[in-house]
Protein backbone atom coordinates (compact mmCIF):
# COMPACT_ATOMS: atom_id res chain seq x y z
CA UNK A 1 0.00 0.00 0.00
CA UNK A 2 1.43 3.62 -1.01
CA UNK A 3 2.36 5.24 2.23
CA UNK A 4 2.15 8.44 1.37
CA UNK A 5 -1.30 10.21 -0.68
CA UNK A 6 -0.26 13.20 -2.89
CA UNK A 7 -2.04 16.84 -2.33
CA UNK A 8 -2.01 20.25 -4.15
CA UNK A 9 -2.40 23.25 -2.00
CA UNK A 10 -3.05 26.86 -3.18
CA UNK A 11 -2.58 30.06 -1.68
CA UNK A 12 0.20 28.04 0.33
CA UNK A 13 1.75 31.14 2.15
CA UNK A 14 4.73 30.19 3.94
CA UNK A 15 3.97 26.53 4.58
CA UNK A 16 1.90 26.51 7.84
CA UNK A 17 -0.87 24.15 6.41
CA UNK A 18 1.91 22.46 4.32
CA UNK A 19 3.88 22.12 6.95
CA UNK A 20 0.67 19.97 8.80
CA UNK A 21 -0.12 18.15 5.62
CA UNK A 22 4.03 16.54 5.40
CA UNK A 23 3.42 15.61 8.87
CA UNK A 24 0.20 14.05 8.50
CA UNK A 25 1.39 11.56 5.48
CA UNK A 26 0.73 13.73 2.28
CA UNK A 27 3.18 14.27 -0.62
CA UNK A 28 2.94 18.00 -2.16
CA UNK A 29 2.47 17.27 -5.84
CA UNK A 30 2.01 21.37 -6.28
CA UNK A 31 2.12 24.34 -3.78
CA UNK A 32 1.14 27.45 -5.56
CA UNK A 33 1.35 31.30 -4.25
CA UNK A 34 1.15 34.48 -5.61
CA UNK A 35 3.45 35.91 -3.42
CA UNK A 36 7.16 35.89 -4.78
CA UNK A 37 8.78 36.11 -0.94
CA UNK A 38 6.29 33.59 0.22
CA UNK A 39 7.28 30.75 -2.09
CA UNK A 40 11.28 31.76 -1.75
CA UNK A 41 10.57 31.19 2.02
CA UNK A 42 9.21 27.20 0.89
CA UNK A 43 12.13 27.01 -1.51
CA UNK A 44 14.86 27.51 1.23
CA UNK A 45 12.69 25.05 3.57
CA UNK A 46 12.01 22.40 1.13
CA UNK A 47 14.04 22.28 -2.19
CA UNK A 48 12.64 19.17 -3.54
CA UNK A 49 8.58 20.56 -3.58
CA UNK A 50 6.89 21.95 -6.80
CA UNK A 51 6.89 25.35 -5.73
CA UNK A 52 4.36 27.76 -8.44
CA UNK A 53 4.65 31.33 -8.09
CA UNK A 54 1.46 31.94 -10.19
CA UNK A 55 -2.24 33.72 -9.48
CA UNK A 56 -4.65 31.06 -8.34
CA UNK A 57 -7.07 32.34 -10.79
CA UNK A 58 -4.60 31.67 -13.93
CA UNK A 59 -3.55 28.44 -12.84
CA UNK A 60 -4.72 25.34 -14.83
CA UNK A 61 -5.49 22.03 -12.64
CA UNK A 62 -5.88 19.76 -15.51
CA UNK A 63 -2.49 18.56 -15.46
CA UNK A 64 -2.63 17.61 -11.58
CA UNK A 65 -6.17 15.73 -12.05
CA UNK A 66 -6.15 12.71 -10.01
CA UNK A 67 -3.98 14.42 -7.18
CA UNK A 68 -5.90 13.03 -4.14
CA UNK A 69 -6.15 16.35 -2.09
CA UNK A 70 -6.79 19.79 -2.51
CA UNK A 71 -5.74 22.06 -0.16
CA UNK A 72 -5.88 25.84 0.42
CA UNK A 73 -5.80 28.86 2.70
CA UNK A 74 -8.11 30.91 1.00
CA UNK A 75 -7.89 35.15 1.08
CA UNK A 76 -9.49 36.13 4.57
CA UNK A 77 -10.06 39.69 3.76
CA UNK A 78 -13.49 38.96 2.45
CA UNK A 79 -14.85 37.18 5.29
CA UNK A 80 -13.50 38.92 7.89
CA UNK A 81 -14.91 40.70 10.68
CA UNK A 82 -12.27 43.25 10.78
CA UNK A 83 -12.94 44.07 7.50
CA UNK A 84 -16.50 44.67 4.76
CA UNK A 85 -17.29 41.33 4.67
CA UNK A 86 -18.06 41.99 0.88
CA UNK A 87 -17.80 38.22 0.38
CA UNK A 88 -18.57 37.29 -3.07
CA UNK A 89 -18.32 41.11 -4.30
CA UNK A 90 -14.31 41.40 -2.65
CA UNK A 91 -12.05 40.78 -5.81
CA UNK A 92 -10.45 38.95 -3.31
CA UNK A 93 -12.94 36.02 -3.10
CA UNK A 94 -11.05 32.65 -4.66
CA UNK A 95 -13.68 30.08 -3.91
CA UNK A 96 -15.06 30.57 -7.50
CA UNK A 97 -11.38 29.67 -8.70
CA UNK A 98 -11.15 26.94 -6.16
CA UNK A 99 -14.41 25.59 -7.39
CA UNK A 100 -12.79 25.67 -10.96
CA UNK A 101 -9.49 24.06 -9.78
CA UNK A 102 -11.43 21.08 -7.77
CA UNK A 103 -13.81 20.46 -11.28
CA UNK A 104 -10.41 20.71 -13.20
CA UNK A 105 -8.35 17.99 -10.17
CA UNK A 106 -11.35 15.74 -8.90
CA UNK A 107 -9.56 15.32 -5.95
CA UNK A 108 -11.32 12.60 -3.26
CA UNK A 109 -10.74 15.26 -0.51
CA UNK A 110 -10.99 19.18 -0.14
CA UNK A 111 -9.72 21.19 3.18
CA UNK A 112 -9.64 25.02 2.82
CA UNK A 113 -9.03 27.42 5.84
CA UNK A 114 -10.65 30.54 6.09
CA UNK A 115 -11.45 32.60 9.11
CA UNK A 116 -14.15 33.02 11.61
CA UNK A 117 -16.38 35.55 9.35
CA UNK A 118 -17.00 32.84 7.21
CA UNK A 119 -19.51 31.39 9.91
CA UNK A 120 -21.39 35.01 9.75
CA UNK A 121 -24.85 35.09 9.70
CA UNK A 122 -24.38 37.59 6.45
CA UNK A 123 -22.94 35.00 4.78
CA UNK A 124 -26.07 32.15 5.11
CA UNK A 125 -26.50 32.12 1.29
CA UNK A 126 -23.11 32.04 0.58
CA UNK A 127 -22.38 28.81 2.47
CA UNK A 128 -25.40 27.16 1.43
CA UNK A 129 -24.57 28.07 -2.42
CA UNK A 130 -20.72 26.52 -2.30
CA UNK A 131 -22.38 23.54 -0.43
CA UNK A 132 -24.66 23.34 -3.54
CA UNK A 133 -22.22 23.87 -5.91
CA UNK A 134 -19.47 20.85 -4.01
CA UNK A 135 -22.58 18.76 -3.99
CA UNK A 136 -22.96 19.32 -7.57
CA UNK A 137 -19.17 18.14 -8.34
CA UNK A 138 -19.99 14.92 -6.44
CA UNK A 139 -18.95 16.17 -2.88
CA UNK A 140 -20.29 16.66 0.14
CA UNK A 141 -19.27 19.52 2.36
CA UNK A 142 -18.84 20.41 5.92
CA UNK A 143 -17.29 23.08 8.15
CA UNK A 144 -16.19 23.73 11.76
CA UNK A 145 -14.43 26.13 13.92
CA UNK A 146 -11.40 25.27 15.50
CA UNK A 147 -9.23 26.74 17.98
CA UNK A 148 -5.73 26.32 17.70
CA UNK A 149 -5.27 26.04 21.43
CA UNK A 150 -7.21 23.05 21.06
CA UNK A 151 -4.50 21.73 19.33
CA UNK A 152 -1.47 22.63 21.46
CA UNK A 153 -0.82 25.98 19.86
CA UNK A 154 -0.34 28.44 22.90
CA UNK A 155 -2.32 30.88 21.04
CA UNK A 156 -6.19 31.51 20.74
CA UNK A 157 -6.61 31.47 16.90
CA UNK A 158 -10.07 30.82 15.72
CA UNK A 159 -10.02 29.41 12.09
CA UNK A 160 -12.98 28.16 10.15
CA UNK A 161 -12.04 24.78 8.39
CA UNK A 162 -14.07 23.39 5.38
CA UNK A 163 -14.13 20.55 4.15
CA UNK A 164 -15.52 18.29 1.19
CA UNK A 165 -15.28 14.35 0.42
CA UNK A 166 -16.58 12.79 -2.46
CA UNK A 167 -19.29 10.83 -1.45
CA UNK A 168 -18.50 7.34 -0.82
CA UNK A 169 -15.76 9.21 1.65
CA UNK A 170 -17.85 11.27 3.29
CA UNK A 171 -18.98 8.69 6.26
CA UNK A 172 -15.36 7.50 6.79
CA UNK A 173 -14.32 11.55 8.15
CA UNK A 174 -14.46 12.55 12.11
CA UNK A 175 -13.22 15.63 12.88
CA UNK A 176 -10.49 15.98 15.23
CA UNK A 177 -10.97 16.26 18.89
CA UNK A 178 -9.42 18.82 21.24
CA UNK A 179 -6.26 17.57 23.37
CA UNK A 180 -7.15 16.60 26.37
CA UNK A 181 -4.63 19.37 28.13
CA UNK A 182 -3.89 22.61 27.82
CA UNK A 183 -1.47 24.22 25.91
CA UNK A 184 1.73 25.74 27.32
CA UNK A 185 1.71 29.39 27.95
CA UNK A 186 3.53 32.52 26.51
CA UNK A 187 6.11 32.42 28.89
CA UNK A 188 6.69 28.66 28.82
CA UNK A 189 6.86 28.78 24.64
CA UNK A 190 9.43 31.40 24.72
CA UNK A 191 11.33 31.27 27.90
CA UNK A 192 14.35 30.21 26.01
CA UNK A 193 14.23 32.46 22.92
CA UNK A 194 13.93 35.45 25.40
CA UNK A 195 16.92 34.16 27.76
CA UNK A 196 18.34 33.00 24.34
CA UNK A 197 21.27 36.41 25.16
CA UNK A 198 21.39 36.65 28.71
CA UNK A 199 19.00 38.52 29.64
CA UNK A 200 18.66 38.21 33.65
CA UNK A 201 15.09 38.89 33.78
CA UNK A 202 13.28 36.02 31.76
CA UNK A 203 12.71 33.73 34.45
CA UNK A 204 10.98 36.29 35.83
CA UNK A 205 9.09 37.40 32.73
CA UNK A 206 8.10 34.12 31.88
CA UNK A 207 6.41 33.24 35.15
CA UNK A 208 4.20 36.75 34.30
CA UNK A 209 3.29 35.21 30.59
CA UNK A 210 1.18 32.90 32.12
CA UNK A 211 -1.79 32.15 29.84
CA UNK A 212 -1.95 31.75 26.09
CA UNK A 213 -1.42 34.35 23.58
CA UNK A 214 -4.41 36.58 21.52
CA UNK A 215 -4.70 35.55 18.10
CA UNK A 216 -1.34 36.89 16.02
CA UNK A 217 -2.20 39.48 13.34
CA UNK A 218 -0.44 41.52 10.47
CA UNK A 219 -0.70 38.59 7.35
CA UNK A 220 -2.14 41.66 5.62
CA UNK A 221 -0.49 42.79 2.67
CA UNK A 222 -2.13 46.20 2.77
CA UNK A 223 -2.30 46.51 6.38
CA UNK A 224 0.61 44.19 8.15
CA UNK A 225 3.48 45.46 9.60
CA UNK A 226 5.75 44.44 12.02
CA UNK A 227 3.83 44.92 14.86
CA UNK A 228 1.13 42.79 17.12
CA UNK A 229 -1.83 44.13 15.88
CA UNK A 230 -3.93 47.15 16.95
CA UNK A 231 -4.93 48.83 20.42
CA UNK A 232 -6.62 46.00 21.57
CA UNK A 233 -4.59 43.32 20.66
CA UNK A 234 -1.58 45.41 22.36
CA UNK A 235 -3.45 45.44 25.76
CA UNK A 236 -3.84 41.92 25.61
CA UNK A 237 0.49 41.45 24.80
CA UNK A 238 0.96 43.82 27.42
CA UNK A 239 -0.67 42.07 30.12
CA UNK A 240 1.45 39.13 29.50
CA UNK A 241 4.22 41.57 29.34
CA UNK A 242 5.20 41.78 25.90
CA UNK A 243 5.34 45.46 24.42
CA UNK A 244 3.30 44.86 20.77
CA UNK A 245 3.64 48.42 19.38
CA UNK A 246 6.78 46.50 17.10
CA UNK A 247 9.00 43.39 16.35
CA UNK A 248 12.68 42.98 17.60
CA UNK A 249 15.44 41.69 15.39
CA UNK A 250 17.10 39.55 18.64
CA UNK A 251 16.19 39.07 22.05
CA UNK A 252 16.74 41.37 24.69
CA UNK A 253 20.57 41.38 25.80
CA UNK A 254 21.58 41.10 29.92
CA UNK A 255 20.62 44.30 31.41
CA UNK A 256 17.08 44.98 29.40
CA UNK A 257 14.48 46.69 31.66
CA UNK A 258 11.14 46.77 30.56
CA UNK A 259 8.49 44.69 28.80
CA UNK A 260 10.09 42.82 25.64
CA UNK A 261 9.49 42.84 22.27
CA UNK A 262 9.02 39.15 20.58
CA UNK A 263 10.83 38.54 17.66
CA UNK A 264 9.78 36.84 14.25
CA UNK A 265 11.46 33.28 15.08
CA UNK A 266 9.20 33.68 19.12
CA UNK A 267 6.33 34.21 16.96
CA UNK A 268 6.54 31.77 14.65
CA UNK A 269 6.78 29.95 16.91
CA UNK A 270 3.60 31.03 18.83
CA UNK A 271 1.97 29.53 15.62
CA UNK A 272 3.26 26.16 15.66
CA UNK A 273 6.32 26.28 13.13
CA UNK A 274 9.27 24.46 14.02
CA UNK A 275 12.38 26.58 15.04
CA UNK A 276 14.08 25.25 12.04
CA UNK A 277 11.76 26.62 9.65
CA UNK A 278 13.50 29.93 7.86
CA UNK A 279 11.63 32.82 6.59
CA UNK A 280 12.93 34.98 3.21
CA UNK A 281 13.23 38.36 4.01
CA UNK A 282 13.75 41.34 6.41
CA UNK A 283 11.50 41.47 9.51
CA UNK A 284 8.61 43.09 8.01
CA UNK A 285 7.94 40.29 4.89
CA UNK A 286 9.23 37.96 7.53
CA UNK A 287 6.47 38.96 10.08
CA UNK A 288 3.39 38.87 7.38
CA UNK A 289 4.69 35.35 6.61
CA UNK A 290 4.11 34.31 10.13
CA UNK A 291 0.93 36.70 10.59
CA UNK A 292 -0.98 35.05 7.46
CA UNK A 293 -0.44 31.46 8.36
CA UNK A 294 -2.65 28.56 9.00
CA UNK A 295 -0.69 27.18 12.01
CA UNK A 296 0.71 23.42 11.47
CA UNK A 297 -0.47 21.17 14.31
CA UNK A 298 -3.79 22.45 13.17
CA UNK A 299 -3.70 21.30 9.95
CA UNK A 300 -1.76 17.98 10.99
CA UNK A 301 -4.78 17.40 12.94
CA UNK A 302 -7.29 17.75 10.49
CA UNK A 303 -5.18 15.94 7.44
CA UNK A 304 -4.55 13.10 9.69
CA UNK A 305 -8.26 12.43 9.89
CA UNK A 306 -8.70 13.20 6.21
CA UNK A 307 -5.66 10.62 5.55
CA UNK A 308 -7.21 7.66 8.04
CA UNK A 309 -10.36 8.22 5.43
CA UNK A 310 -8.99 8.22 2.17
CA UNK A 311 -6.40 4.84 3.67
CA UNK A 312 -9.77 2.93 4.87
CA UNK A 313 -11.30 3.84 1.42
CA UNK A 314 -8.52 2.54 -0.43
CA UNK A 315 -7.93 -0.81 1.48
CA UNK A 316 -11.71 -1.22 1.08
CA UNK A 317 -11.24 -0.82 -2.82
CA UNK A 318 -8.23 -3.43 -2.86
CA UNK A 319 -10.10 -5.82 -0.85
CA UNK A 320 -13.15 -5.31 -3.05
CA UNK A 321 -10.83 -6.03 -6.39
Amino acid sequence: MQSQIDSIEFCAGAGGQAIGLEQAGFRHAALVEIERSFTRTLEINRPGWSVFTQDMNAFDGRPFRGVELFAAGLPCPPFSIAGKQLGELDERNLFPAALRLIDEIRPKAVMIENVRGFLSAVFDDYRTNLKEQLKRLGYEADWRLLNASDFGVPQLRPRVVIVALQRELSDLFDWPTALPHNPPTVGETLRDLMAENGWKGAQVWAARANDIAPTIVGGSKKHGGPDLGPTRARRAWASLGVEGRSIAEEAPGPEFVGMPRLTVRMVARIQGFPDKWQFYGRKTTAYQQVGNAFPPPVARAVAHNLRIAMTVRRLVSIRAA
